[in-house]
């Protein structure tokens, strides 16, 4: 086990481990730490604690010192410095006519590089720029291209569900989402229905997907023939969250003079109630989905 402290450097960012090195740091502390891009600052999220040695990425450094009144004026000057920045870069990129979105731009905490975040289709070629900037700024200069959920993530905004985007509020760290969770929870699959403003597929699509997914286990696909106690049936809707399955009982089997004859009321029966022909499961049944449907869906959400 090895002794650590959480810090984090942006809000609702990831939390990297550092060896406290004996300082009575706890949560809500304000601490300078050296990284890979120089010396930061960074709130402690996670008081000291002990963790394995396989959660840690060596070398763990150590945090070099609690935050004092000067480097909190610092930090924040740094924080203030930005829109000028931002102001100069946008006026340098409309000189060298780059397409291109500056979306934020981060000052290190010892003012040895700044870094410009953008947003573009295609590579840029934004040597003559770098030139330009580091004459103005006189520090280290770094461009680095991000995705759109990155940029989703850094401005924030509103999700569909009427509160602030959860990647910019307190996630941090994105995780895959497929189009299967969407199928799972037998929600629409239509891309502008399950997409967040990113245009991606919706991180909350994830929080739910596990206990949908063990829901779903013994549920019958609509369509589906099942018995019941009242006899054959054909599935025409299921309700995961209630265990309910509503069906149209089969009065008359299908022959060669007739066709199958259905009763014209709906029935609802819990899981236990039924019992389904040739079952596969469900895994298998999930993966059934109409491939070209799902590349076009694929195509539209650029995956």
């Amino acid at each position: 086990m090895v002794t650590v402290a959480g810090v984090r450097f942006k809000k609702a960012g990831k939390i990297y481990y550092f060896d406290p090195a004996g300082l009575p740091v706890e949560c809500g502390t304000n601490v300078i730490v050296e990284t890979a891009r120089g010396m930061e600052f960074g709130t402690v999220i996670s008081g000291i604690k002990d963790v394995p040695e396989s959660e840690i990425i060596p070398p763990l450094k150590k945090i070099i010192r609690i935050a004092n009144e000067n480097d909190i004026v610092q930090h924040q000057e740094n924080i203030n410095k930005k829109q000028r920045a931002l102001m100069l870069c946008q006026e340098k990129v409309d000189k060298h006519n780059l397409e291109m979105k500056l979306i934020d731009v981060e000052y290190t905490f010892d003012n040895s590089k700044i870094i410009f975040y953008f947003t573009a289709d295609g590579r840029v070629d934004f040597r003559e720029l770098v030139k330009d900037l580091a004459a103005i700024f006189k520090m280290r200069i770094e461009l680095r291209q991000i995705g759109v959920r990155d940029e989703a993530k850094m401005v924030g905004g509103i999700g569909n569900c009427g509160k602030g985007l959860c990647c910019h509020t307190w996630l941090p760290e994105f995780e895959p989402v497929s189009i299967k969770m969407a199928k799972v929870q037998n929600l629409s699959l239509n891309p502008t229905k399950i997409s967040g403003i990113c245009g991606r597929l919706m991180c909350c699509l994830k929080y739910e997907n596990e206990i949908y997914y063990e829901l779903r286990k013994g549920m019958p696909e609509v369509g589906e023939r099942i018995k019941t106690i009242d006899g054959m049936a054909i599935v025409y809707d299921s309700n995961i969250l209630e265990n309910k399955i509503k069906v149209r009982l089969v009065l008359e089997e299908k022959t060669e003079d007739k066709p199958e004859k259905l009763s014209t009321d709906f029935y609802t029966y819990k899981k236990d109630q039924i019992t389904r022909i040739n079952a596969k499961e469900s895994k298998d049944t999930l993966d059934d989905i109409d491939e070209a449907l799902l590349d076009e869906i694929k195509d539209l959400l650029k995956e």
